[in-house]
């Protein structure tokens, strides 16, 4: 029986990236997930527990992982868990570990920026389709951020409009 989990927590390492002798990579880190509750007495809030974590990631999500997590930051990871028990000698223990299948900052504690990571190894069965040969053809698609939601009495602005009027607006493209 497989145990899916998904927590949030305090990145307390930084990320291990391994590639083993098949080429496969491996990233792993500590996690630090504090249980909290509000102190009426004190009027704040306090961590109680904290429960830790090894998470690891493989392939192409421990290349990203080992890329963009860094000790201290915040984030959230969805993986299988698997609690294992451990003996070395006179001492015994109990380990959890997380193999990730998602891991992303958490932007509740803060913003980030995404950045698509695109496999040279595959071809956009698209692109094969339209240029028959299975030469991969150039298609990007581009889209524009909205400044405003109107909230305020102003309205938000989109599309050209946006292009033409303000100076903020950012572009992406992002070929398939």
């Amino acid at each position: 029986m497989t145990d899916n989990i998904t927590i949030t927590g305090l990145v307390a390492t930084n990320p291990r990236n391994i590639v083993t002798s098949e080429g496969l990579s491996i990233s792993s880190f500590r996690l630090a997930s504090a249980q909290r509750r509000f102190d009426r007495n004190a009027e704040r809030w306090i961590d109680v527990d904290t429960n830790w974590y090894t998470i690891t990631a493989f392939r192409q999500l421990g290349d990203n992982c080992s890329g963009s997590i860094e000790k201290g930051d915040r984030v959230l990871v969805t993986g299988r868990l698997r609690i294992r028990e451990w003996e070395n000698g006179e001492r015994t223990g109990t380990t959890i570990d997380i193999e990730a299948d998602a891991i992303g900052h958490d932007l509740s504690w803060g913003t980030s920026r995404f950045s698509r990571t695109i496999s040279t190894a595959r071809v956009n069965p698209v692109s094969q389709a339209l240029t028959g040969d299975g030469a991969a053809a150039t298609e990007s698609w581009s889209t524009t951020t909205s400044i405003g939601d109107g909230a305020d009495g102003s309205e938000a602005l989109a599309g050209s409009e946006m292009l033409a009027d303000s100076e903020e607006t950012e572009t992406a493209s992002v070929p398939f």
